[in-house]
């Protein structure tokens, strides 16, 4: 099995140890928009395997991200995960290159999609289903309802008192279970009735956000930070040294007046020095 193979592995195998797992796909570089577009069309042109699997790999970090968005459900996020992880898929086979936008902003709907469809399939036992007692309940009930209908209120206090639940459990267990399975994208009425709206219209991530822009703007800013470790690069050992000093040691800032010891120089030499280099770094970074 070829590197890549193994590694593809990783999008559709069962998740064990999630922060493995977690660890692992951090790993995997993230794509420049040049490689990105390289890869998506040999996959376009010529259905390029080894460049799916690549696009696919480097963006599995961005799939945990948004499923731990929605672990506020009840639902294991590893599952979130490998849900998440089909869309992801599916994405990169419908992306386009020619469209000039990266494939992260394109595959969180369908990534996103993905999840929605699992947490409606699984929203009644979630919502009711968590103890052993109430899991117990669930399929007890939808095995009698089936014999016998609707339950008197014998029925339902004999079936409490079995399963170690109260009636109450009982009576909303039934009535979850005697209600119809939800599209998740019912069509809209223009009244105001509530039962109008699909679910589509109103799940969210628990937090508010939108997954898109929050990758959007960290995929920039990764993409800004690998502009400025090229353009460190090009200055001198001394230059270097002293706007990393200066500047990107946040807790430790050196003064000039540190500098200029350390150098044995001036301390308006030092500042001439880290002007001229700041100039070359915006040159570069714009």
């Amino acid at each position: 099995m070829t590197t890549h193979a193994a590694q593809y592995q990783l999008a559709t195998a069962p998740i064990g140890n999630l922060d493995a797992y977690t660890n692992l796909v951090h790993q995997i570089p993230v794509l420049t928009a040049e490689e990105e577009h390289d890869l998506a069309t040999r996959l376009q042109q010529n259905g390029d395997l080894e460049a799916a699997q690549r696009l696919v790999l480097s963006h599995l970090r961005f799939v945990v991200r948004i499923a731990k968005g929605y672990s506020g459900y009840g639902l294991p996020v590893a599952d979130l995960i490998q849900e998440g992880n089909i869309g992801l898929m599916k994405a990169v086979k419908r992306f386009d290159p020619e469209k000039g936008v990266r494939l992260v902003s394109f595959a969180v709907h369908w990534i996103r999609a993905e999840i929605h469809e699992y947490v409606i399939r699984n929203w009644r036992i979630v919502k009711i289903a968590t103890t052993k007692a109430q899991r117990k309940l669930f399929f007890n009930l939808r095995s009698a309802k089936q014999r016998l209908g609707w339950l008197n209120q014998d029925e339902i206090e004999a079936v409490a008192d079995d399963l170690g639940v109260t009636a109450a459990n009982v009576i909303d267990m039934e009535r979850r279970l005697a209600q119809p399975d939800t599209s998740f994208d019912l069509p809209v009425d223009n009244d105001d009735d509530e039962s109008s709206y699909s679910p589509a219209a109103y799940l969210k991530a628990p937090d508010n956000s939108d997954p898109s822009k929050q990758l959007e703007n960290e995929d920039y800013a990764d993409f800004q930070q690998q502009k400025l470790v090229n353009a460190l690069a090009t200055l001198d050992e001394r230059s270097r040294d002293i706007i990393s000093k200066r500047w990107l040691h946040d807790d430790d800032k050196a003064t000039l007046h540190t500098l200029a010891d350390q150098y044995q120089v001036s301390a308006e030499r030092i500042r001439q020095i880290e002007n001229n280099a700041m100039k070359k770094l915006r040159q570069l970074m714009d």
